[in-house]
């Protein structure tokens, strides 16, 4: 019996538009089963496919599977000149591989249950086009069947990450903290870069105190004191707190740089096209003068000097749109965990809010743009890598984040880039 699924607690809509980001930018690793079932498909008969492998080999030889070719652009083999998958107008959805289906969806197992989040690469999410969640309920269901039985979970619930290193409380004080993160981030009276400060100081809080005899009721009580507290205690001008110091500013451009780098793909910067592109990319992002390297084709022509200048306040379509972005986060579970790179909730808190300033960065790169409409574009691309790019869950970048984390540094980005 698989788990059911726990509803995200916010208005998010979906449907796919056919715009093939998803098909032109994503390696499909597929199973030996799914391997079979679509060789048995019969696509050499087919003239656009022809000669053409239908897969590759990838990882090391102890480890070898197999991902769906990519033609010469980027595009995935079973793309057709019209934008549609082949597999499915010939053989419907059923017949194509899970990551096909289940994108842009991500599903999050949980105190037994599932948590239903969604990837805001996909333009249609960000822009929040489409049928209310709801309404894929019967399709969610059978991809979380399908997961649980590709891993082995047969409706067992999966261990609780660690709130911190050498504390774990258990998934129901679990969701007793991330409740409280997102009522925070529910408080329409604040702006979003507010709330997220103020989750960041629940936090400090909390990685204080021991939770060994504080737990279930009593743990409500206290996270619901120390909740009306931070959002009582919180500087509401972001103009009073000061700007991100030299180091800060460092590791803030390293991780802005692996937001917006790809390496294969359709979408690949003209960028990361050699070695000595990218050496000569890092060594820009070090700096932080002159050119901003085109790491994803993106975006636009444009200069450090110009992702420093100020763009004033956040209009109020692009306000509710980073609300629903990091509510989903939060509600989802997608920000700690398996679902992020194993981190455990405070460090994940820390790397979502982290995303904030890169958002704010990203977006003043498309200048040319209206505003709310540069938002949305930086947090698709922003998206396309949180949980899911290795080199954002690379020992470096554990470490750079915990330097901002626990230093004023992470507030003080929040709030220069929120200008």
């Amino acid at each position: 019996m698989s788990l059911p699924l726990h509803s995200l607690p916010v208005l998010q809509n979906w449907d796919c538009h056919g715009c093939t980001h998803c098909c032109r930018a994503y390696v499909v690793t597929v199973t030996p089963e799914e391997k079979q079932r679509i060789e048995s498909q019969g696509w050499e008969k087919d003239p656009e496919i022809g000669d053409l492998p239908l897969f590759r080999r990838r990882g090391w030889w102890w480890n070898r599977r197999y991902r769906l070719t990519d033609r010469n652009d980027g595009s995935c083999v079973f793309l057709n000149a019209d934008g549609r998958c082949r597999i499915h107008e010939k053989f419907g959805s059923a017949a194509k591989p899970l990551a096909c289906r289940l994108f842009p969806f991500v599903l999050v197992p949980g105190a037994r249950e599932w948590h239903v989040g969604l990837r805001f690469a996909c333009p249609s999410v960000a822009g929040n086009e489409g049928r209310p969640l709801h309404e894929h309920q019967g399709a969610l269901l059978e991809y979380a069947t399908a997961l649980e039985k590709r891993s082995g979970m047969d409706g067992r619930e999966p261990a609780s990450p660690s709130l911190q290193a050498g504390q774990n409380v258990g998934w129901p004080d679990t969701l007793r903290f991330v409740k409280n993160l997102a009522a925070l981030m529910s408080n329409h009276a604040n702006p979003v870069e507010l709330r997220l400060r103020q989750c960041l100081a629940l936090a400090r809080h909390c990685r204080k105190a021991r939770f060994d005899q504080i737990k279930e009721s009593r743990l409500g009580e206290l996270l619901h004191l120390l909740r009306v507290a931070v959002e009582a205690e919180t500087p509401r001008d972001p103009s009073g707190l000061p700007p991100p110091g030299w180091v800060g500013r460092v590791l803030f451009r390293q991780t802005a740089a692996l937001y917006i780098r790809i390496d294969h793909g359709a979408y690949r910067g003209p960028a990361t096209g050699s070695r000595v592109r990218l050496t000569a990319a890092t060594w820009r992002f070090a700096r932080g003068q002159g050119p901003v390297p085109r790491t994803d084709a993106h975006l636009p022509e444009s200069t450090f000097e110009q992702a420093e200048q100020p763009r004033g306040p956040m209009p109020r379509a692009a306000e509710e749109m980073l609300e629903r972005y990091y509510l989903v986060k939060l509600a989802s579970l997608q920000f700690f965990g398996p679902a992020n790179h194993g981190l455990p909730l405070w460090d994940g808190l820390d790397a979502l809010a982290l995303t904030f300033p890169v958002i704010c960065w990203v977006a003043r790169l498309f200048a040319d743009v209206p505003r709310e409409q540069a938002v949305a574009r930086a947090v698709s691309i922003v998206d396309d890598h949180f949980g899911f790019n290795p080199l954002l869950g690379s020992r470096r970048q554990r470490f750079a984040l915990s330097l901002l984390g626990r230093s004023d540094e992470l507030d003080r980005l929040i709030t220069w880039y929120s200008r």
